[in-house]
């Protein structure tokens, strides 16, 4: 059959073509030979694009990244957590240059040499002379400059609308929110996290020009970080530090509702963003915390060793650990309490309270604290604690009373409000989060007793100990002061130091936590102390004085003539400095 229907197709082939079948056959084919016609028309015009393409190749490659000769993308606005602008994108000229086209090199960048000076001659020299089809001369231009060169109407000098990021508050979030680069990337602070949210990939997939984004909120609050900052400012200048950060956390939710680190920088002109003087003290940079860790080892006594406020421990000597002695600057030379131990910031009592616990403990229940692990929050900058490699008895001593490790200041901030806010560690974040949501992700690190005993111990340091300079009447402020040596060539200075104060509010059901470093402050006056209770804590009871309001905290009448939290109570008495 195969064969047979073969030949038939054969000969049906061979017989002649009638006249109505010529006129189907006559129309099939021209349609056919008009397909083939447009199919070489359009091969011809795409392959004259294709020619025009390698040929434009083969006459050089720019000398930017091919990323840089688009417009740079966009950005979301970044607001606190009021809606108040923080970060938002402004459209800007970028001037650019076709070399191919220009007909007078010399006139052309004598004319930008006028309106822009910074312009380096022999690069821009350079630039013009070469026979590439596009070249940047200068990016992001001021409206009055793009305007100036625009009359001078020279021949293949044109401009390019891009992206530049802009902050209204210039300094005072420098660190928090961070920056970008001249290609609207994010390179520090929350701005590189924003990228690393999505950002990047719809950048990279061409879409970040046609998104309309929506702000991204913070918990930070601009009025209070303005505070924060202006008294950071003034205390840096009034006790000639080295530098000086805070940070204020709402200890129910997690939120870090400001952070200030001085020196900063301006994100606007961002010259000097990345000196080493400009680190991020409170998050990228850790410290020997002194006796701010006191806190967690009263905590841990009580809460491991299971002491109370009564126990006694034996500081009538100093400790030899090693060839160094542990000794109190204010020794009372006699057994003190616990809570006499915590008032005075006796070195001795901390180091018999961690003897207590036991180093493997000890070592346990900072970590438990978050005290020895990189934090894990939203800002990229965060340093990795410093600890010894193996923890020894000495280990333990020694950091009972805040040596021998270092911190973060934020972590230490972090740890402190678990420790008050009835033993709930809660993950700090910049982001607005509700308490119901904190709820879920705190995790218990010490019981209520022990909590509501740090309270009690917190608010009587702040009214009668050393704490007491930042206690604003009306607002229950309790404090630890912290006054750290500083390792200098690998020693301890006797007069260089790294001072801290935390403070909480109110003392009763603490909702602010706010800590403050001063590095390297120098005394006032000749023969003036130079602990953290005479500047650190001073500049914390003015941020609060100025910022409580704001936090939403209101003021009640100081009538109390005893300290009271909880169970605990004790009368007015008054106590040493640290």
């Amino acid at each position: 059959m195969r064969l047979r229907d073969a030949r038939l197709v054969t000969t049906l082939e061979q017989k002649p073509i009638s006249n109505q079948a010529r006129v189907g056959y006559d129309a099939h084919t021209l349609s056919r030979r008009r397909l083939k016609m447009a199919f070489v028309v359009f091969a011809a015009i795409y392959g004259v694009i294709a020619i025009r393409l390698t040929y434009l190749a083969s006459q050089g490659a720019p000398t930017q990244p091919s990323r840089q000769l688009h417009a740079s993308s966009s950005r979301p606005d970044i607001v606190d957590r009021n809606g108040y602008l923080l970060a938002t994108d402004l459209r800007v000229a970028s001037l650019y240059a076709e070399p191919r086209r220009i007909l007078d090199v010399d006139e052309a960048i004598e004319g930008l040499q006028n309106i822009l000076p910074e312009l380096d001659f022999a690069q821009t020299y350079a630039k013009l002379k070469s026979d590439l089809a596009f070249v940047w001369l200068k990016r992001q231009l001021a409206f009055e400059q793009q305007r100036a060169i625009t009359a001078l109407g020279i021949p293949a000098i044109g401009f390019r609308e891009e992206t530049q990021r802009y902050y209204p508050n210039g300094r005072e979030f420098s660190h928090v929110i961070g920056l970008t680069n001249i290609d609207n990337q994010g390179i520090s602070g929350l701005e590189k996290w924003i990228d690393g949210q999505g950002l990047t990939d719809l950048n990279i997939a061409g879409l970040g020009r046609s998104v309309d984004f929506k702000p991204i909120k913070l918990s930070l609050d601009a009025r209070v970080q303005h505070v924060l900052h202006d008294e950071l400012s003034l205390a840096l200048a009034r006790y000639k530090a080295a530098a000086a950060g805070g940070v204020i956390l709402n200890a129910k939710s997690g939120e870090i509702v400001a952070l200030v680190s001085l020196p900063d920088f301006d994100p606007n002109n961002p010259h000097d963003a990345f000196a080493e003087d400009k680190l991020n003290r409170i998050s990228a940079s850790t410290a020997e915390m002194g006796s701010t860790i006191k806190t967690f080892t009263t905590a841990m006594a009580m809460e491991i060793g299971k002491a109370s406020l009564s126990t006694m421990f034996d500081a009538s000597q100093p400790i030899v650990v090693g060839r160094q002695r542990v000794h109190d600057p204010h020794s009372k030379g006699r057994p003190l309490s616990l809570e006499e131990v915590f008032l005075f910031s006796s070195n001795i009592g901390s180091a018999q309270e961690a003897r207590l616990v036991g180093v493997e403990q000890h070592q346990a229940f900072l970590t438990r604290l978050g005290l020895l692990t990189r934090l894990d929050t939203e800002l990229p900058e965060i340093a990795h604690p410093v600890q010894p490699r193996r923890w020894s008895q000495a280990t333990s001593i020694t950091g009972a009373f805040g040596h021998g490790f270092a911190t973060t200041p934020l972590q230490t901030a972090v740890g402190i409000a678990a420790i008050l806010n009835h033993g709930r560690l809660i993950p700090p974040t910049f982001l607005p989060r509700t308490e119901a949501e904190a709820s879920r992700l705190a995790t218990i690190v010490v019981g209520e007793r022990t909590s509501q005993a740090m309270r009690y111990l917190y608010r009587l340091n702040g009214v009668k100990g050393s704490g007491r300079r930042a206690n604003i009447p009306g607002f229950r402020v309790g404090g630890k002061t912290g006054t750290a040596e500083k390792v200098i060539d690998g020693r301890y200075a006797k007069d260089r130091n790294f001072n801290a104060f935390v403070a909480a509010l109110p003392m009763d059901d603490p909702q602010m936590v706010i800590l403050v470093v001063i590095d390297d402050p120098k005394p006032e006056k000749v023969g003036q102390g130079n602990t953290s209770a005479a500047n650190a804590a001073p500049t914390a009871g003015a941020i609060i004085r100025r910022a409580a309001l704001m936090l939403g905290l209101r003021p009640e009448p100081d009538l109390e003539e005893a300290i009271v939290v909880g169970d605990f109570k004790r009368d007015f008495v008054v106590l040493g400095d640290e």
